[in-house]
């Protein structure tokens, strides 16, 4: 059985735009599954369709000029059609490449796709600027997971399911939160080879992104630096400790740390503020895309019985469907810390608003709030501020502002943040 991406929609609403569909995301997320499921629907109705993959010599080669690649898409599919293309980060200079053709304004639509390396990232999107549509791929989300786990059952009723199946809940919660939501893991039934297949992801995102695309002359050291990382979730960066701890200076561990953001393997917030005298300004903190590879850098598949450090990780896991519920809006993620130690874990800023996030992992039974959270109100006098936790509903009125405790799965099912 195939696990459902809510990515495929969104390619399917896009066919008919001009712009290229280029989707961008770490390696084995499922890229190249989900382009091939569209190239399929696409065949069913009749189009014309080419798939071409960059890492298959025999396709490589249709890449060596533009004209080749025209003159071999016209062989297979004639003068329009879709036009897919798999890992495209192969390519030198592939944005300039596909700017070429794009500009001959032919009646070919083209979907393309390839790991989050530099060479994609940065220089693909300052060369395709006005002509392409970005689509970043994540691990398969909670979401995903559970209707897959569930053979699609309650695919339309998961609010009910959540509310209900409160055991069940809590078993795939646990699953996701130790093994992430790479595809392949997903599927597979066996813990020994679930953890063997983390650790081919991790080898593979070293060896080929890190090592062959990026150049990176250190790669045990750029593997100790994410395994430290691992350990470090949502804790506040202390560069100059973390270098020295590495064994380099802190101008290659914030290269590094670059890279490992441009690879979607971890991502920064940056501190909310208003007052920079009081408020923490420069310091960051580090997530991971994906619980699993987290886990398995930080060797805590083990240690994920100990209560604290599930809480560490499900911190984790609410930030990630913090970002899912943001999408593509403008607004920003944050994080609140205050020289005087309070914190609130995550700051929603929506310009003309903001929404502190409390997260609790311990199941709940009353409305208590950490003083942290009770200054940040204080001082900001937000509408509303949530407290994310595994299976407490309720609210009361703090001063002005409505004090909402939400079970996480309701960021499923509701829009919790309008």
């Amino acid at each position: 059985m195939m696990i459902k991406r809510g990515l495929l929609n969104r390619l399917i609403s896009h066919l008919k735009a001009k712009e290229i569909s280029l989707i961008v995301g770490a390696r084995q997320v499922g890229k190249t599954t989900v382009m091939k499921e569209l190239l399929n629907l696409l065949k069913k109705n009749g189009e014309k369709t080419v798939f071409l993959n960059l890492d298959f010599e025999s396709d490589k080669k249709f890449f060596t000029n533009q004209e080749l690649l025209l003159n071999k898409l016209e062989l297979e599919i004639g003068k329009s059609g879709y036009v897919f293309i798999d890992e495209i980060q192969r390519k030198e200079n592939a944005g300039l490449f596909l700017k070429g053709i794009f500009d001959l304004t032919l009646p070919y639509k083209f979907i393309v796709s390839g790991s989050g390396s530099l060479e994609l990232k940065e220089k693909i999107q300052e060369s395709l600027t006005g002509r392409k549509r970005i689509f970043e791929m994540f691990p398969v989300t909670f979401k995903e997971f559970v209707n897959y786990s569930t053979n699609y059952k309650y695919e339309n009723q998961l609010d009910s399911f959540f509310e209900l199946e409160k055991d069940k809940t809590e078993i795939l919660l646990h699953k996701y939160l130790s093994y992430g939501g790479y595809p392949r893991i997903v599927t597979e039934e066996n813990i020994i080879e679930k953890k063997a297949l983390i650790n081919e992801i991790f080898r593979s995102y070293i060896e080929k992104d890190i090592v062959s695309l990026l150049n990176i002359d250190m790669p045990d050291s750029f593997s100790q630096m994410i395994r430290i990382l691992a350990g470090q979730t949502g804790r506040l960066l202390n560069y100059s400790q973390l270098a020295s701890a590495i064994g380099f200076s802190t101008a290659t561990l914030k290269k590094y740390l670059w890279y490992a953001e441009k690879t979607f393997i971890v991502n920064t917030l940056h501190p909310y503020y208003s007052n920079s005298v009081k408020e923490l300004t420069k310091s960051k903190t580090v997530y991971f895309y994906d619980h699993g590879l987290r886990n398995f850098s930080n060797n805590s598949f083990k240690m994920l019985e100990s209560h604290n450090e599930l809480g560490f990780v499900f911190q984790n896991f609410v930030k990630n469907l913090l970002e899912q519920n943001i999408g593509e809006k403008s607004w920003r993620l944050n994080f609140w810390r205050t020289t005087d130690k309070a914190e609130v874990d995550f700051v929603i800023d929506k310009g003309d608003e903001l929404i502190p996030v409390e997260v609790k992992y311990s199941i709940r039974n009353d409305m208590s709030i950490k003083r942290s959270l009770r200054s940040f109100v204080e001082k900001y006098s937000p509408g509303k501020a949530l407290v994310i936790n595994r299976n407490y509903s309720g609210t009361f009125k703090l001063d002005k502002t409505e004090i909402i405790f939400l079970p996480y799965y309701k960021l499923l099912t509701t829009d919790q943040l309008e």
